[in-house]
């Protein structure tokens, strides 16, 4: 007897959940305790995210080399990738911004595509043909 099915969530609740991280990445930082003379300090983000999935949607956050946060959803049945970039700031600097998005289903489908690897992927899987251990790199 196979368990109950649950209900999904629905993928606005995952779009929601994505921009509310996205937000949060965006609080304002306090610059107390500086002297006059003292210059004025950058402060130190590290670099940071979190990933949320609901059988058809993930949605990944994190922050840029500009500070500023990046939401990237997934369609998984779809297959469609949508990157958004939010800023902080003062009400006329603040945005949020739809950097792109694309089917990235002939994506999934390539071998290799910009790959710094010592073996191609028809190198590699030659190898395993030949003997499936002698797959590792000669050295």
């Amino acid at each position: 007897m196979s368990a109950p099915s649950l209900p999904r969530p629905s993928p606005a609740w995952v779009l929601l959940a994505g921009f509310a991280l996205l937000w949060v990445g965006l609080a304002p930082q306090s610059q107390t305790n500086q002297d006059d003379d003292e210059p004025a300090r950058i402060p130190y983000t590290s670099s940071y995210g979190t990933a949320d999935s609901n059988g058809r949607m993930i949605a990944v956050t994190g922050v840029d080399v500009t500070g500023g946060s990046i939401l990237y959803l997934i369609d998984t049945e779809s297959r469609h990738l949508s990157v958004y970039q939010a800023q902080g700031g003062t009400s006329s600097t603040a945005a949020v911004k739809w950097v792109g998005g694309r089917n990235i289903d002939l994506d999934l489908k390539v071998d290799g595509f910009n790959d710094k690897s010592e073996l191609s992927f028809k190198e590699l899987a030659a190898r395993f043909d030949k003997g499936g251990a002698s797959a590792t790199l000669d050295k």
